[in-house]
């Protein structure tokens, strides 16, 4: 297990960066063995827990990192340089740690007093809560089946979002006449598994679908993300949603990386079929290299930009502006489109070396697409960030 001292923010982020390093060779090394198995092997979930990599979003005075947002990007980022599945069940992780700052204090300290927790959930309201009291502990009656659930055979706990149905059997109202959505956290021995992650990229995220069936849940372990009031710290002002998309961008950054640096290499060794001269020699190959950098750092450099004026005014009294969270959703998909189109040029670069399954190019290629599947960081983004851009009325509650 990795020992760590906190100090200010730079320190952790060196701490973080240096740890994701050290695991890279041994992610890369098991790029293999973690897709044939499509979930993370445990030995490597724990790995990343002990590390400390799993707890970046953790509050502090539970043992966590409480890291910057920046920080965050960085670290999924070059985790997904190794291995895309790993560095994706780690966001997951942190995001879903991210209840920690919601949950009443004692059953907080309860759940995350385990310094290598791991966490996986999906936040939509698949599930049915129906409040009840047993054995004189109020909570409720939970049933449903959420499918995405990325990392959650490795995990000791996971969260579902459930809708909490009224006597009538109907969803609850909020004031002001939204459905009472909550998140209730289970423990992973009161979940069934579906192995149906049979997929085509991110294989070893072991995104399967799992249910629980009238499992009790204590309120105390249940919150509302979208109105609950989280513990008065700069990272839990963030948008949950804004956080999950910054997650996969960050991945897909880390994908488009390895593309570039897959097809360099490969430029420097390959004369192609029908030429005498190396890969690297041919203007197209110059050209397409120089213009996937641009977009790839343009695109990060935006993604930062925007993480970066999130959190600053995060640092101040009051919430996160719409104007700052509507840059943090259009960044994160603009991030991931530019990664994928940059992966599909160094896939097409490469040529029939790209085919191969010995080549880190033809993972880049479905791993990427696989993320850009996400409704994250779907096209229905730019429409909802266009209305605020205009000054048009607008659902806001995914920003």
């Amino acid at each position: 297990m990795h020992s760590f001292t906190h100090g200010d923010d730079l320190s952790t982020r060196r701490h973080l960066l240096a740890v994701a390093d050290q695991m890279a060779e041994g992610l890369q090394t098991a790029n293999a063995a973690i897709e044939a198995q499509r979930h993370l092997p445990q030995k490597i979930a724990q790995s990343l827990a002990d590390a400390g990599l799993y707890r970046m979003f953790t509050p502090r005075h539970l043992g966590g990192h409480e890291v910057d947002v920046h920080t965050f990007v960085l670290v999924i980022e070059r985790l997904a340089r190794a291995d895309a599945s790993a560095a994706w069940c780690t966001f997951i992780s942190c995001t879903s740690a991210i209840i920690a700052g919601y949950l009443p204090e004692a059953e907080a300290q309860l759940i995350f007093h385990k310094p290598d927790l791991k966490l996986a959930g999906v936040f939509a309201p698949r599930g049915r809560a129906r409040p009840l009291v047993r054995d004189g502990v109020a909570g409720y009656l939970v049933s449903g089946s959420w499918p995405w659930g990325s990392g959650s055979r490795n995990a000791d706990y996971v969260s579902g979002g459930c809708l909490v149905m009224d006597a009538a059997g109907k969803p609850e109202l909020l004031a002001d006449g939204t459905p009472n959505v909550r998140s209730m956290l289970f423990d992973a021995t009161e979940v069934e598994f579906t192995d149906n992650w049979h997929v085509m990229g991110l294989r070893g995220t072991g995104s399967n679908e799992f249910a629980v069936h009238e499992v009790f849940v204590p309120a105390t372990r249940s919150v509302a993300l979208m109105s609950d009031v989280p513990l008065p710290k700069p990272l839990y002002k963030f948008p949950v949603f804004g956080l999950l998309g910054v997650g996969i961008a960050s991945v897909a950054l880390g994908v488009a990386r390895l593309a570039i640096d897959s097809l360099v290499e490969l430029a420097t060794e390959k004369t192609p079929q029908g030429s005498s001269r190396l890969l690297a020699d041919r203007a197209s190959t110059q050209e397409h290299v120089a213009r996937s950098e641009a977009r790839l750092r343009a695109a990060r450099a935006y993604l930062l930009d925007a993480v970066d004026a999130a959190w600053e005014a995060s640092l101040q009294p009051g919430p996160i502006s719409i104007d700052l969270r509507r840059d943090i959703r259009l960044s994160t998909t603009f991030a991931t489109e530019e990664a994928a189109a940059v992966v599909d040029r160094m896939h097409r670069m490469a040529g029939g070396s790209a085919v191969y399954e010995s080549s880190p190019l033809q993972r880049c290629l479905r791993d990427v697409h696989v993320a850009t599947q996400h409704i994250m960081v779907s096209e229905s983004t730019y429409e909802v960030a266009g209305r605020l851009f205009l000054r048009l009325p607008t659902n806001i509650s995914m920003i």
